[in-house]
């Protein structure tokens, strides 16, 4: 007879446990490659007569525009994920739903990126700010599902590695607190002031994320890269 598992499947990091939580990483990457191939298919080449195609293409700017900004955000997200996951040694429903949380939240992206470029390439003012308000909406709801997982993290040592640090969740909590706040701004921005505004806001918040995707610790690396000794 084989030796008993049982009790390595039962505590934390047990095999079982190192197995749910692989298959968990495998599902959430492929929900992140779907939601990013979604997100150009809105750009659609323009049918126009001889001699207009080089103005028409100019002309979808705010689509292009709309889709990078999309792009990164989901790219960070996926650096985000893969960040907090190589932190953790178990998962459970819990975490799982979590996950399922960020997931379905960031699967609004490519509808709300579409309704913002179509907005800006042929609505009026009116429409613009509702495109704006609807996109930050959704990145206000993607930067609330992280705050959740964060301080779902912070709080379930029991599922992390021993040697991540105690501050690190707590600290990506700040972060996500960050990302709910700036798509609130951006909301004001572009609906009190100027729609192009708040895609300006929109685009320096992925990339803010993304400067910090492997936690705020990489800030201060930005800033001491050569640390006295």
């Amino acid at each position: 007879m084989g030796a008993d598992t049982t009790g390595d499947e039962a505590r934390p990091g047990g095999p079982s446990l190192r197995r749910e939580t692989s298959r968990l990483l495998s599902f959430s990457d492929g929900v992140f490659a779907i939601i990013i191939t979604l997100l150009v298919l809105d750009l659609q080449p323009p049918r126009v007569g001889r001699g207009q195609l080089l103005d028409a293409l100019f002309e979808q700017w705010p689509a292009y525009l709309a889709y990078v900004t999309s792009y990164v955000f989901v790219a960070v997200s996926w650096l985000n994920h893969r960040s907090a996951f190589n932190r953790v040694t178990s998962s459970g429903k819990g975490l799982q739903w979590y996950n399922l949380g960020v997931l379905f939240s960031t699967a609004l992206l490519p509808f709300a990126t579409s309704v913002l470029s179509q907005a800006l390439r042929e609505g009026d003012r009116a429409d613009q700010r509702a495109g704006v308000v609807l996109y930050g909406l959704a990145g206000a709801f993607l930067s609330l599902t992280w705050l959740a997982l964060y301080h779902y993290l912070a709080r379930r040592r029991d599922l992390l590695h021993e040697a991540v640090s105690g501050s690190f969740f707590p600290s990506e909590r700040l972060r996500a607190a960050a990302g709910v706040l700036g798509y609130a701004l951006a909301i004001l921005v572009g609906y009190l002031v100027n729609p192009l505004l708040a895609l300006l806001v929109f685009l320096l918040l992925p990339i803010f994320f993304s400067v910090t995707s492997s936690g705020l610790y990489e800030l201060r690396r930005l800033r001491h890269p050569h640390p006295r000794r």
